[in-house]
């Protein structure tokens, strides 16, 4: 099956500094591979008007529900995230993370999952700006992110 993250609302390729955040330019975001960090699905520039990115998936039933499981879903069994890797890219094409977003599938009602099972597409709709105009970060879950079947 296939898993669809819908991003739209980017914080832009500059952002000054904040509580937490040191402030960055040429900013960039894409889907970290799970245990490659360096290895980035899609990276689309921070002030692009939208980014999806599929990512290809398995459904495996077991005792606790359904997990996902795929080249770039994180975490351990029915603990998965997909990470969006925030970062900085240089004049020769070098991407340098300052930080990451989780996207947690644990947080999918599982008449959702059990419906993108189903259909094949499970798609997550989110915003990738947080309240003080910086790209968003930490755990991902509803009302920040949508999940729906597709």
């Amino acid at each position: 099956m296939e898993l669809r993250i819908d991003a739209t609302d980017l914080p832009g390729r500059d952002c000054g500094p904040g509580p937490a955040f040191p402030g960055a330019t040429g900013i960039h975001v894409g889907v970290q591979r799970r245990g490659r960090p360096e290895e980035l699905l899609g990276l689309q520039p921070g002030d692009a008007p939208s980014a999806s990115w599929t990512l290809r998936c398995t459904a495996v039933r077991g005792p606790r529900g359904v997990d996902l499981r795929g080249p770039h879903l994180q975490g351990g069994p029915y603990a998965r995230f997909v990470h969006l890797s925030w970062g900085t890219v240089d004049a020769c094409g070098g991407f340098t993370m300052f930080r990451r977003a989780k996207l947690m599938l644990d947080a999918v009602a599982p008449e959702t999952v059990e419906a993108a099972v189903a259909s094949g597409l499970l798609v997550a709709r989110l915003g990738l700006t947080d309240g003080r105009g910086h790209p968003l970060c930490a755990a991902v879950r509803p009302p920040a992110v949508t999940w729906s079947a597709g």
